[in-house]
Order: C-alpha cells, then sequence, then structure tokens
C-alpha cells in the first residue's frame, strides 16, 4: 500500500513547540518563528503550498527588511526617471514616510498602520499633497512586491482626501495683452506659447532655434528644461508633438531670435534664456519676472500651467475636435483633455441655454428670440467706421503688411481667435485685430472664417 506524500514536514522540538519546514526549488525553507500547536505549523505550510500553487509565493524571511531600506531601493530602481520626480519623490520619503514608518519591517506594515499616517497627513496638508506622497506609499510596495519581498500592498484601497478640480481662471484678450506688455517683447514669446500652443514652461524654456520652422508656422516639442537647467525627454511620448501656430507669433518668434542675432544656423541654441544669456531656472523666473508681471497686469494668483487650461477651453470652445486638441497639447488621453485641463465659459453657457430653450420652448422662444433681436438691433453700434475699406470681396488689408498667408489649420484660427481677437468676428469682414496687426480674419458667405494677408 502506497502512502500518502505530503508537502512540508512538521517536527516537535524539545522546548515542546513545533518547527514547520519545506523544501522548494532545491532549497529547504524553515518558518521564521516556532508554533505552540502541531495545527499553527500545519497551517503555516498549507498557506505556503497554496502561494506556490497561486504564484504568490514569498520565501520565508524576505520581508525581513525595513521600509526605509525598500525605499532607498525604490528611488535608485528606475535611472529613467526625470529628475524633477525623483528630487520630489525623495523629498516625501525623507521628510513624511521614514520618520514614521521607516524602522517597521515591510512586511509586518499592516492597511491599517498605512491609513492612520495617512491621516496625519490630511489634518495638516493640501489633499494634493497627501495624494501625492500616498502614490509614493503605494509605488515602495509595488516595487516590494516586484521584488518578492511582500506578496500584497497594505497602500491599496487606501482612503485619501478627495482632490478638487484646479480652479483656473479664464482671462480675456485684454488681460493678456496687459500680461504680454508687462513681460516684455522676449519673454511674452513663452507666455503666447502656452497661452496659444497649451506648451508647458519646462517645454517653453527647453525650445531650441532648431524646433522652430517659421517658414511653414509649426513648433517641434522634442525636449524640455529639467530642474537642474539641463535639457531632457519630454514628460510623456504623448508630449513629443509638432503643432501649428498663427502667423502672428510666427512674426514674433522671427523678432526675438533677430534681436538675440540667432539664425538656423544656431540651431542648438534656446530660444528663451535669462539676462545672462543662460538657461532658465524655474523658482527665480517665477520669482523675478512671472509673478511681478503677473501683479503689474492686475492677475496676481495666475500660474503659466493656468494657460494650458485657456489653450484647452479654447480649442473646445471653438468646436475643435477632442482629439486634435489632445494631439496639440500632448495628452496621453482625450479624457485628460476634458476633464481636467478644459473649462465651461459663460459664453458657451449661454449658448446651450439658447439652444435648449429653442428647442424645448416653442412659439415662446422665438417670440422672445424677436425681441431680443429688435433692441439688439436699436443698440447696436457699427462695428467697423465709415472709412474702413470693406468691399465685395471683403477686408483690403494695408499694402504696408510684410508677411504671406500661411495656410492654417482648422484648430489653429479658432484657437488664435479666441485668445487674441479684440472684438468678435461677426460681420462680413470684421479685422481680426492683434497685438501688433499684421493679420487679418474675414467671414465668408457661407459662415466660416478666413484669413487673408497682405504680400
Amino acid at each position: 500500500m502506497t502512502g500518502c506524500r505530503y508537502f512540508g514536514s512538521v517536527r516537535k522540538l524539545p522546548s515542546g513547540r513545533y518547527q514547520a519546514s519545506y523544501w522548494h526549488e532545491g532549497q529547504r525553507h524553515v518558518g521564521p518563528d516556532t508554533f505552540a500547536a502541531k495545527g499553527d505549523a500545519q497551517a503555516w505550510i498549507a498557506r505556503a503550498e497554496g502561494d506556490l500553487a497561486r504564484g504568490s509565493w514569498i520565501a520565508p524571511g524576505a520581508g525581513k527588511v525595513t521600509l526605509a531600506e525598500v525605499a532607498d531601493r525604490w528611488l535608485t530602481a528606475n535611472p529613467a526617471k526625470r529628475l524633477s520626480t525623483w528630487t520630489r519623490d525623495a523629498s516625501i520619503v525623507k521628510t513624511y514616510i521614514v520618520p514614521v514608518l521607516g524602522s517597521r519591517r515591510i512586511d509586518q506594515i499592516t492597511k491599517a498602520d498605512v491609513q492612520r499616517v495617512v491621516d496625519g497627513w490630511a489634518t495638516k496638508l493640501k489633499p494634493s499633497t497627501v495624494e501625492r506622497m500616498a502614490g509614493v506609499v503605494r509605488s515602495i510596495y509595488f516595487y516590494a512586491i516586484a521584488a518578492e519581498l511582500v506578496s500584497r500592498s497594505p497602500a491599496v484601497g487606501l482612503r485619501v482626501p478627495h482632490v478638487a478640480l484646479v480652479d483656473r481662471p479664464v482671462l480675456s484678450a485684454d488681460d493678456l495683452g496687459r500680461l504680454a506688455d508687462a513681460l516684455g517683447e522676449d519673454q511674452a514669446t513663452m507666455m503666447w506659447l502656452g497661452a496659444v500652443g497649451g506648451l508647458r514652461w519646462a517645454e517653453c524654456a527647453g525650445l531650441t532655434v532648431g524646433n522652430l520652422d517659421l517658414l511653414t508656422g509649426w513648433v517641434a516639442v522634442r525636449q524640455q528644461l529639467a530642474r537642474n537647467r539641463q535639457l531632457e525627454a519630454p514628460k510623456t511620448e504623448a508630449s513629443r508633438r509638432r503643432l501649428a501656430i498663427p502667423v502672428w507669433l510666427v512674426d514674433d518668434l522671427a523678432a526675438h531670435l533677430a534681436r538675440r542675432g540667432l539664425t538656423e544656423v544656431d540651431a542648438a541654441a534656446l530660444v528663451s534664456v535669462n539676462q545672462r544669456g543662460r538657461p532658465l531656472e524655474y523658482a527665480g523666473w517665477r520669482a523675478r519676472t512671472w509673478q511681478p508681471a503677473c501683479a503689474s497686469a492686475g492677475l496676481p494668483g495666475l500660474r503659466f500651467h493656468d494657460l494650458r487650461s485657456m489653450a484647452a477651453t479654447a480649442l473646445m470652445a471653438a468646436g475643435v475636435d477632442v482629439k486634435t486638441a489632445q494631439a496639440r497639447l500632448g495628452h496621453s488621453t482625450p479624457a485628460t483633455t476634458l476633464a481636467i485641463y478644459a473649462r465651461a465659459t459663460a459664453e458657451a453657457d449661454r449658448h446651450a441655454a439658447d439652444a435648449v430653450g429653442a428647442a424645448l420652448g416653442g412659439n415662446r422662444a422665438r417670440s422672445a428670440h424677436d425681441m431680443r433681436n429688435r433692441l439688439q438691433t436699436k443698440r447696436e453700434k457699427p462695428l467697423l467706421p465709415a472709412t474702413s475699406p470693406v468691399g465685395k470681396g471683403g477686408f483690403e488689408p494695408p499694402a504696408s503688411a510684410s508677411r504671406t498667408l500661411r495656410a492654417n489649420q482648422a484648430a489653429l484660427l479658432p484657437v488664435s481667435v479666441a485668445i487674441v481677437a479684440k472684438r468678435a468676428l461677426v460681420s462680413w469682414g470684421a479685422p481680426l485685430a492683434h497685438p501688433r496687426g499684421l493679420g487679418y480674419a474675414g467671414i465668408t458667405s457661407a459662415g466660416t472664417a478666413e484669413s487673408v494677408v497682405s504680400k
């Protein structure tokens, strides 16, 4: 009769306690502790056998390292991590995680332990900061699982404070014009690239002459400037992109390069530098250039990143499809463009109300619409002076205009109009006003926008 072969073995020690062990891949693994009862030892062996079957087995004693040791390994495990991200994570580990959990064994920290720490952070710090620090703890444990130090993470499913959507302002063309004047012509080009192109600050600061195609009106985002003033890869793969810019911004950039004495042979030269000709440093630029200019323009508290939200909002308001907006902003998914960056505007809300009212209001909506049109006609003043050179062929630009029109992409013209125009294009041949007076736009009989610039 063949006897049954069991996984592992239990032996009774002279002390009366029981020791459990089993063999795996040619190595004997002994339980980290002895057991008072034989059944407890057998249960430990059964759990190990189940972990092996599920593929979640961890060698006994592998988790006898502290969280501080694992955090150090995690920080050095990804050499491709951007310097700014590594610096932020290292600061969180040193300041907030190691002091409260660093000395504990990583396999003995429970979910309740981590939740208590997170709750303590929530009483002192902003929700977004707490979420970021909880994310670091999660990442450390994901690394520990991959390294087979633990089989589960106590940082999954934590209760963290709700992070509200950042309240980003919607600025007018006049607001941007005042800000551009306060920044000065050299630094204003960065602001316009952020507002019209949706570039991040690091992408603007890392833009080189070789990334500009001023003949066709394109900008290529291939790198960004890190906090240590060194060029690095963009934030994500989707951030590598090529986008069109309006003609007037092409002129601004060309004038900026001319003032600096840069030509196409200086392909590696940065477009924007500080007064000493060195790469920009974010903290210093923000304190010495951006914040004073915002205060002078009556826009205290405005962040450079708010310009990306303005670009997204202008794209959506202009009816640009989500995929094009996502590509221009360098987002990985359309959800980021819609849920985080784009904002509803009062004008869009009024259009929505009128559309719903017209659909559901019937005769009442039509009567109200007719009354509003009659009042509007009485109050409305001519948009163009009597001497305006508007003829049957549309707006005739002055002979002094210096640049031949490039073909504007469908996504580009509406955004340029939404951000820069001083007044809405509501009639045939209304001039598109912009800071340099170089571009003009007309409305065709079909109701679409077209741009005209003299040769």
